[in-house]
């Protein structure tokens, strides 16, 4: 399993937003924009159960997440591979990421959120020597 490098890691700690593609049930991608982040493990992002993006994974695994510099479009981190949902009913993920990006709680919907980490099978970087 590739590693994320020091560089990649600082990248994805940044508040970039991310776009992570599913499979629907007849195969085709669909997509959305994510707060994403990374750890140790490989790269993690936070859905409400019962989202479409959800029902894609729990029945296709298969996930991909481009992460993009919104200041710089030559700056930007792929990862791709199998998923393993988290629950996270305390909310400390989506409030983890929220202070991230918005610097307070999260203010949406809290019930039923789940962790998804992305167990990476490919990595692809650009602009992150």
């Amino acid at each position: 399993m590739p590693a994320l490098t020091e560089q990649q890691r600082k990248f994805l700690s940044e508040p970039h937003y991310g776009i992570v593609t599913t499979l629907r049930a007849d195969g085709s991608p669909q997509s959305t924009v994510v707060w994403a982040d990374a750890d140790e493990d490989g790269v993690w992002f936070n859905t409400m159960a019962g989202r479409v993006k959800a029902d894609n994974m729990d029945r296709d695994a298969r996930v991909a997440l481009l992460v993009l510099d919104e200041n710089d479009a030559h700056r930007w981190v792929a990862v791709d591979g199998p998923i393993e949902i988290v629950p996270d009913p305390s909310c400390e993920d989506i409030d983890r990421l929220a202070y991230k990006y918005d610097g307070k709680p999260y203010g949406g919907i809290r019930d039923q959120r789940i962790t998804i980490r992305i167990r990476p099978a490919h990595i692809t970087a650009i602009g992150l020597d």
